[in-house]
């Protein structure tokens, strides 16, 4: 059995409205295609003719905003009074398009403006007052954030006693306790009635924009789809028709520094979409703010210098490629900290690169399914560092609840940064838990599955109707597809370290689809013999002028009980598994030789009531043969006796019986011979000699010796064996020895040359 990665959520079938049906077939939309519709919230004719066809006009009064009349009349009089203006941004991408469009829009009334984001190593997230200190001594006389200021009280009651108003823009969580700013313009104000509370950082500048300049700027919507689209907010309502008008922009860029991290991304703009975003231009300009100062990415943003342009764009690139090499090292070292009777990883380390923290305890909490907090110890004493959770978890509430213990703290449901005394840590640690444990919060990922369908539904019509749903990203994301009953063929591993998985699914109906399992490399052994649920999302692979449907594989679980084969001599010299094993072993002197070898229990089996008593207190999901038994239902027991349902037949067959069998009646008597012939003969330090004088395997040799002790035929004292004169006429088949090798032979012969069909089914009778 393999359990799924993510918690499963099939959506349920309901019966459509017949003018829901009637619009869907207006927009020649398949009928299962509605079936999603309505489980995303789409229930009207209206709204699929919204959904499908985006307008601008579709955007919302900026003046719904709370305070926003406040802030345009505020900066009105700044850029009469030629007072100058701070933006103040962020440093990842979402605030680094933030400022560039503030900036712009600024620049386009005329102000006197400049920009500061803030280096995260040295100023942190938000509000610094130092550098709101030396800004205002520079005779900023307003201060306008964007992404980020409404946990930046202290800095902002600053600003109010130098008589220097502050105007915040931002996206984030709410705390408690508002900042005393001059206007607070947040699409979730407590006091506002904005109808949609899901912008990016860049939204809310971008409605600010739209009120400043009493219009729609379609010049700034590139701008606005890359902010958006990198803060993985909610694509639907508002900012879907964002992104789909930015991507328009985006396609058709002017914008100098855009089309340059295009070309070290090695991505045409006319083939730009969401994913472009997140997997290409996101990465880079959040990569200058983890690991270096971020304000030259606004520069690079809105530089008209085509040569500053290429300059920066290619060190952003290589930064980039820093970044990967970092936080895959980082990933590695963290991994080893991971406890499995936690509900929520916090996990520390020295000489951590703080930039990419963040990204570092993302992997972790998509792997191990828990919340994860990934910090690193500063020159200053703190540690500092970043969260990300699973979406059971709101983790800035869970640690909103211990806001005292730590020294700085900000962030939102999914992502949070904070940082924290290293007195503090344990004790922090500790309250988490108790929260999580007093609240029974069990933390898990879930995915949300859209449609089960047969492998013979997948067609490229089909695929090219849920293309039809993008933009695709948070609450819109591309189909998940649930496949029952596959059997999974053809599969490989690909990728520079074979971390990726290519492969071939079929079910009852005898179709057959390519697929690709990003970062499933690992699993290869996983589909040997029984048939997997998968979950996957569709799309066309375009090869050679060919349009071919595959899959991209999510999650998958197999319910049966699973066989695994590793037989073979390169998994024997691996034995490193990460899920809780038991090795069993059929030979005390096996035993003894693979404990050096593993990290894992091991056993030996001797008889039921003993076996039970050795495995009472040992925690383990899956059970190892390690070798092969002598009887082979002591095999079949002691899986029965586990009550597992992934069994991996290692089966080491030291002696090899099977393949020596038991001497033939010409091996027996040229024994035979050689013994009569000699007085004494050393069998303990001259056996390898023996069998190689009677041209007979070293082990069938010892057995056949064996053999003719049990039957009186020699003696055997301190390793020299003699002939018994005149012994009592016996059968081979008469000693215990020959008895019990006659029993291995066809165990060993059944359990290591059987295939794993075979050997599932004598497991499951």
């Amino acid at each position: 059995m393999k359990q799924a990665n993510y918690h499963w959520q099939l959506s349920e079938t309901v019966e459509l409205p017949q003018e829901f049906i009637e619009q869907l077939k207006n927009e020649s939309l398949p009928l299962f295609l509605g079936q999603l519709l309505w489980q995303r919230g789409i229930k009207t004719a209206e709204a699929i003719k919204t959904f499908f066809h985006p307008a601008l006009d579709q955007l919302y009064d900026p003046f719904n905003l709370f305070d926003m009349e406040k802030a345009v009349t505020r900066v009105q009089k700044a850029l009469e009074n030629e007072e100058k203006i701070l933006i103040y941004g962020d440093y990842d991408a979402d605030g680094i398009t933030s400022t560039s469009l503030m900036k712009e829009t600024l620049e386009l009334l005329g102000a006197d403006v400049s920009y500061y984001l803030p280096n995260r190593f040295k100023d942190g997230y938000g509000p610094n007052i130092e550098v709101y200190k030396e800004k205002i001594a520079d005779g900023v006389g307003l201060i306008l954030t964007v992404d980020n200021g409404v946990g930046g009280s202290e800095a902002i009651d600053f600003a109010n006693s130098q008589e220097v108003d502050v105007i915040v823009t931002d996206h984030h969580e709410l705390p408690s306790n508002l900042p005393n700013a001059y206007a607070i313009i947040h699409p979730r104000h407590p006091e506002g009635h904005y109808p949609f509370g899901e912008l990016a950082g860049v939204g809310v500048a971008f409605k600010f924009a739209c009120a400043l300049l009493d219009e729609v700027p379609t010049d700034f919507l590139d701008l606005v789809a890359v902010g958006t689209v990198a803060d993985m907010v909610s694509l639907t309502d508002e900012n879907r028709v964002l992104v789909v008008f930015g991507l328009q922009a985006l396609k058709q860029t002017q914008r100098i520094g855009l089309l340059e991290l295009l070309r070290v991304s090695q991505v045409s703009s006319e083939t730009m979409d969401e994913s472009t975003i997140g997997f290409a231009i996101a990465p880079r300009l959040n990569a200058l703010g983890r690991l270096k100062d971020p304000n030259e990415a606004v520069e690079l943003l809105t530089t008209f210098d085509q040569d500053k342009a290429r300059y920066l764009s290619d060190q952003l690139n290589q930064i980039n490629n820093e970044r990967k090499t970092i936080t895959q090292e980082i990933t590695e070292e963290a991994m080893q900290q991971i406890q499995a009777d936690k509900k929520i990883q916090i996990i520390s380390g020295e000489n951590w690169h703080e930039g990419v923290l963040g990204i570092v305890a993302g992997n972790i909490a998509q792997k191990v399914g828990q919340p994860t907090i990934v910090l690193t110890y500063t020159q200053e004493g703190l540690l500092k560092g970043s969260g990300r959770s699973v979406d059971s978890v709101n983790l800035f509430k869970l640690l909103d609840q211990v806001r005292e213990l730590m020294a700085s703290f900000g962030g939102h449901h999914a992502a949070v940064g904070l940082s924290i005394t290293s007195d503090n840590l344990s004790y922090f640690i500790e309250k988490i838990d108790e929260i999580l444990e007093v609240n029974q919060v069990q933390p898990v990922n879930h995915l949300s599955i859209d449609a089960t369908l047969s492998l013979a539904d997948v067609s490229l019509q089909h695929i090219e109707a849920m293309q039809s749903l993008a933009p695709f990203g948070m609450d819109n994301p591309l189909p998940y597809i649930l496949f029952k009953d596959c059997t999974v063929i053809n599969t490989r591993a690909v990728g520079a370290d074979g971390n990726h998985l290519k492969l071939s699914i079929k079910d009852d109906s005898q179709a057959n689809v390519e697929g690709i399992g990003f970062g499933f490399g690992p699993d290869i052994t996983e589909f040997q013999s029984e048939p997997a649920d998968i979950v996957a999302q569709l799309s066309i692979n375009e090869w050679n002028h060919k349009r071919i449907p595959q899959i991209m594989l999510k999650d998958y679980c197999i319910d049966d009980l699973q066989v695994f084969d590793y037989r073979s001599k390169k998994y024997q010299q691996n034995l490193s598994f990460i899920t809780p094993t038991l090795f069993v072993s059929f030979s005390s002197k096996e035993t003894t030789k693979l404990a050096d070898k593993i990290d894992h229990p091991i056993v030996t089996y001797e008889d039921q009531e003993t076996f039970l008593n050795q495995i009472n207190d040992v925690t383990f999901q899956q059970l190892v043969l390690a070798n092969c038994p002598i009887d082979l239902n002591e095999a079949k027991k002691a899986i029965e006796l586990a009550q597992v349902s992934r069994v991996f037949f290692l089966c080491s067959a030291k002696d090899e019986a099977y393949l020596d069998g038991i001497g033939t009646r010409e091996q027996y008597a040229k024994l035979f011979q050689f013994i009569s012939k000699q007085q004494w003969t050393d069998v303990r330090y001259k056996l390898s000699l023996i069998a190689q004088h009677l041209d007979i395997p070293e082990n069938l040799l010892a057995f056949m010796i064996q053999v003719f002790f049990d039957l009186g035929f020699v003696t055997i004292k301190d390793g020299m064996m003699n002939q018994v004169q005149n012994p009592k006429p016996h059968a081979l088949s008469e000693s215990q020895t020959y008895q019990k090798r006659l029993s291995k032979i066809k165990t060993e012969e059944f359990l290591l040359l059987s295939d794993l069909p075979t050997l599932k089914h004598w497991l499951s009778t």
